[in-house]
């Protein structure tokens, strides 16, 4: 099997992990070309020891590495989520954020993550506790849930809270969505793609973003549905069924770009 069918199945997975990381489709898939471009140069360098979902994020962070440390420090472009994730990156290292990220939303275990991360265990560990509890001091949210399964969104309304963020409203369908957004304003929307009514949560969401700038997250049991690279992709996605420590990272990861959390 060439290298290129090996990486194939994960490449998806890998383009959301970069959006997470970066805030941002543009600049998260420019990091995944980068990677790819890198193997294509040199594909005897690709780590042939561990499974190749890990030595694919393995390339991806050497890349990653590199290009900060090129460009000083900093994010690759300068755009306005990029400015808001700078302030926030004074108070919390850039490494806690992706340690946060490869365990909570990718499933990697703590010693996969520290391969990734080319650190070790008990430091990643260290890291992903870091991030949670920096990331939960800077911000505070009035989220907006559009989940058709009552359980499910119970669920997330549950872990919404814990969290310390305020629920505006559960929506059901399209139309309430939409109503819910126009009443209460959320500054961040979790949302399912297949909704009572046979209503998409997509169009729902695309509604909401005519008259509000606000990060979304989607939850769905087909991922690659969204993932397809044929048309503009979202930048957080969960899949279902999901432990509530994945929601809380996209919640999180999702927040530490959004404008309307900036503490003064």
């Amino acid at each position: 099997m060439s290298l290129g069918q090996k990486i194939a199945p994960h490449l998806p997975f890998l383009r959301r992990y970069a959006r997470a990381l970066t805030g941002s489709q543009d600049n998260g898939d420019a990091y995944v070309r980068a990677t790819l471009e890198a193997l294509i140069a040199a594909p005897d360098e690709f780590p042939d020891t561990v499974e190749p979902r890990l030595g694919l994020y393995r390339t991806f962070h050497v890349i990653w590495n590199s290009a900060r440390v090129d460009a000083g420090d900093s994010d690759v472009a300068g755009d306005a989520a990029e400015q808001i994730a700078a302030q926030r990156l004074a108070r919390i290292s850039p490494q806690s954020r992706q340690a946060l990220l490869l365990t909570a939303m990718e499933g990697f275990t703590t010693e996969d993550a520290a391969y990734i991360l080319d650190t070790d265990s008990s430091s990643t560990g260290l890291l992903v506790a870091e991030a949670l509890a920096e990331i939960d001091k800077q911000t505070k949210a009035r989220v907006l849930i559009i989940e058709d399964e009552p359980i499910i969104a119970m669920d997330i309304e549950a872990i919404v809270r814990d969290l310390g963020h305020d629920v505006t409203g559960v929506a059901v369908t399209r139309d309430e969505a939409v109503a819910e957004a126009q009443a209460n304003p959320p500054t961040l929307v979790l949302s399912d793609i297949q909704l009572a009514d046979n209503s998409s949560g997509i169009d729902a969401v695309q509604d909401i973003l005519n008259d509000h700038d606000v990060p979304v997250i989607f939850i769905t049991a087909f991922p690659e549905r969204l993932l397809t690279g044929d048309r503009p992709e979202p930048t957080f996605l969960i899949t279902k069924p999901f432990q509530p420590a994945t929601v809380k990272a996209a919640i999180s990861q999702a927040l530490f770009f959004n404008e309307a959390t900036v503490p003064a």
